[in-house]
């Protein structure tokens, strides 16, 4: 009888889910905040919408900017850090070779099985660079691209969670109404981005949109009562 082939499915995209996050996260929450605040002191919806619009572009690009240069410096601190194993490769490799060694110490190997390891990885300079890169500092090699990547995903995504609490001020005219759909829509909005997020990353779907309402909304009141009491 053939063998059943095991299949292993794992996620791989937790950089993007986590741009997607951050972005339509505080884009749900902050624009809301807003409206929500400018509605208790201005009677015309063209005025949130207005001022809802203008700090969706404003928060889009100062959010996109900032994931720019976090995963910028998260690249360039690892190109540095890889020179540095390389140059300590070449000025004192007993040195590194004696650091890949505790690597397989402890991970329960002895020296009879160390000594061939270790002579056998430091023959390709970059393999073994590579390795210390990875065991010794817990660094992975970041996508060059990542930088522009993580913009990109990050305004957007706070471009698309912005327009939801903001959307009911565009198609309502009366102001007290238009908050009203604008929290209803809000927290839907929070529960199935929690609720979708939990699929994609292997959580339970219910409790992930549970929590994701539950510190987005939390988030959301805090600043739309702030946003009141300045008001």
């Amino acid at each position: 009888m053939p063998a059943t082939p095991h299949l292993e499915r794992h996620f791989t995209a937790t950089e993007m889910v986590r741009d997607i996050v951050i972005g339509m996260s505080d884009g749900l929450t902050v624009p809301f905040a807003l409206a929500a605040g400018i509605s208790g002191a201005v009677a015309a919806t063209g005025v949130v919408v207005t001022a809802g619009l203008a700090e969706i572009a404003a928060g889009s690009i100062a959010m996109g900017l900032g994931g720019y240069l976090a995963a910028r410096t998260d690249y360039e601190h690892y190109a540095t850090e890889r020179q540095r194993e390389w140059d300590e490769t070449e000025s004192v490799p007993e040195i590194e070779k004696e650091e890949v060694a505790k690597v397989f110490r402890d991970y329960g190997l002895d020296e009879t099985q160390i000594i061939p390891l270790v002579d056998t990885l430091s023959v390709d300079r970059g393999k073994w660079v590579d390795f210390m890169m990875r065991f010794e500092l817990g660094l992975e090699a970041p996508d060059p691209k990542r930088a522009a990547q993580s913009a990109l995903t990050i305004a957007i995504s706070y471009i698309a969670g912005g327009l939801i609490p903001l959307s009911p001020y565009i198609l309502q005219k009366d102001i007290n109404t238009a908050l009203l759909i604008s929290v209803a829509v809000t927290l839907i909005a929070l529960f199935l981005f929690g609720f979708f997020k939990g699929r994609f990353t292997g959580l339970n779907p219910l409790k992930s949109g549970g929590q994701t309402i539950l510190v987005g909304g939390l988030a959301a009141a805090v600043a739309f009562g702030l946003a009141r009491l300045i008001g």
